[in-house]
């Protein structure tokens, strides 16, 4: 099996008068370049199109001896590489040809896993192309479950507007891979047929192309748990802040429910009444009264505080 990554229409126009299987990898190419590819492989011209036309669905699109796939795999193996690699391929039992816009290191190392010498039939090389693209969400999607332990853990031990900016953040990517990965696992599920019944495929390759959709579905599964855990982590998010809130507005009352009475007990004795505050003319009534006054209802309360609960670690009785 030969791997291009050039269009070469000299080697191309020798595979193909040989019926060599061959791979043609090809990264935004121009479009002179996929006339050529329609004019040496006799591609419709809607095919060509297909190939062409960026950020499209996943599709497959069946002719008469070959099939037109759109394929996603995501660029990298940490979380800030989870942007979608579209790759659209053309796959017959005599070739396999995939077009994308970007560079896919999964691609790339499936190119040199081949051009080290491993050998396989057409299916087995469609096989490992979707495979590749398929495992490529495994990945990313580990370094996001990393993330939101990480998340978790910040938010139980000091929760702030960043673990929840990080929340959305990823909530965000997961929905744009499930819009990818669901359509794709469907799409596998209805044209594993078509695709196994190419001329040059081998009737027992059907096994091939059911493992890659038993990954699809792990992974449309794995992006559906780890929406789930975003959401508990939100919840957990939000209950921390309200116990939070609670606790403060728990001191916030205690100081206002002590200052109440001590604003009464001023207010009361500086009311203009010379017959209310007559007798008191010496700075010991001032001490027994005022400052006194003051710090019994202080100590009361703060007794009344302690018994109920709400100073220090004791639980409040049932």
């Amino acid at each position: 099996m030969r791997v291009l990554t050039e269009l070469d229409r000299d080697r191309i126009a020798e595979l193909l008068a040989r019926d060599e299987f061959f791979w043609l990898d090809l990264q935004s190419p121009s479009s002179e370049a996929l006339q050529h590819v329609k004019d040496m492989l006799n591609l419709h011209p809607v095919a060509v199109e297909a190939l062409a036309e960026p950020h499209q669905r996943p599709r497959l699109d069946p002719y008469e001896n070959y099939v037109v796939l759109v394929f996603y795999g995501v660029g990298g193996d940490e979380r800030a590489d989870l942007d979608p690699i579209e790759v659209r391929m053309v796959i017959s039992g005599s070739y396999i040809v995939t077009v994308h816009g970007e560079p896919c290191e999964h691609l790339d190392r499936l190119r040199d896993h081949f051009e080290r010498g491993v050998q396989g039939g057409e299916a087995f090389v469609v096989y490992k192309v979707l495979d590749a693209l398929a495992d490529s969400f495994f990945p990313a999607l580990a370094a996001v479950d990393e993330e939101i332990d990480e998340v978790e853990d910040a938010i139980v031990s000091h929760a702030d507007e960043r673990q929840l900016q990080r929340i959305f953040e990823l909530k965000r990517e997961l929905v744009g891979l499930r819009r990818i990965a669901t359509p794709q696992r469907d799409l596998l599920a209805r044209t594993i047929d078509e695709i196994n019944e190419l001329p040059g495929f081998e009737d027992d390759t059907r096994n091939y192309f059911r493992a890659v959709y038993d990954h699809m579905i792990r992974v449309s599964d794995l992006i559906d748990s780890y929406r789930d855990l975003l959401t508990s982590a939100l919840d957990v998010y939000l209950s921390t802040v309200s116990n939070r809130l609670n606790s403060v507005m728990e001191r916030l009352t205690i100081v206002a429910t002590i200052f109440l009475p001590l604003s009464v007990l001023t207010g009361f004795f500086g009311m203009n009444f010379g017959w209310m505050v007559r007798h008191i003319s010496s700075f010991a009534d001032f001490a027994i009264f005022g400052i006194g006054g003051i710090v019994l209802f202080v100590v009361v309360l703060l007794a009344i505080f302690w018994r109920a609960g709400y100073l220090g670690n004791r639980a409040a009785p049932g």
